[in-house]
């Protein structure tokens, strides 16, 4: 499966593409971010936006695209340029079919990490290692895009060879998290169906 990550951001857009087998195994097929400089109208850099992913998805042609999730900060104005910038990019999948997936800042951290709450640094830490790199993506906006591919096929149908073998150490956490996960979900309420 090949996913294309966004880490949507007026200012700074992070991209990152990564091909992932059954295994779950990742590797890095692109990475990089985006500017649109705040001296540029709304609409200008937007424009910038949503020529850079046009050309990423055209180049990368991904399975899927995983695109952060927003959700409420303080700052409305970082609320809004995030959200416009989201509409950018699905509008962008959308016109060449390429399904969108939604995964908030949490989901990532828990699924890439094995914590929900981790930080920015322990989530570029596994991103280094998941992918065999030789440095962490910079600036942070690419490790995110990164992270949000990796979780996003870690979360959807593809799966572990029945031993685990080949599986990293985040793998293995995220095999044994999402199976504790199920087990205290059946417990919880027998007839809920997993999805």
């Amino acid at each position: 499966m090949r996913v294309l990550g966004v880490d949507p951001g007026l200012t700074r857009c992070g991209l990152g593409v990564v091909d992932v087998a059954a295994n779950r195994s990742a590797t890095l097929v692109g990475v990089g971010v985006v500017g649109s400089s705040h001296e540029l109208g709304l609409d200008a850099r937007l424009l910038v936006i949503a020529d850079a992913v046009d050309q990423w998805l055209d180049a990368f042609k991904p399975d899927v695209l995983a695109l952060e999730r927003v959700f409420a900060q303080t700052n409305l104005s970082t609320v809004m340029g995030v959200a416009q910038v989201s509409g950018v990019v699905m509008v962008a999948a959308a016109r060449r079919g390429i399904p969108v997936a939604l995964h908030t800042p949490s989901e990532v951290k828990a699924a890439v990490t094995g914590n929900g709450r981790a930080g920015k640094e322990n989530v570029t830490a596994m991103v280094v290692r998941i992918l065999g790199l030789d440095a962490p993506p910079r600036p942070a906006d690419a490790a995110d895009a990164l992270a949000l591919a990796i979780a996003h096929a870690w979360r959807s149908g593809n799966t572990f060879a029945p031993d685990g073998a080949g599986a990293t150490a985040a793998q293995r956490l995220w095999r044994d998290a999402e199976t504790k996960s199920k087990t205290r979900k059946n417990k919880e309420n027998p007839d809920a169906k997993w999805n």
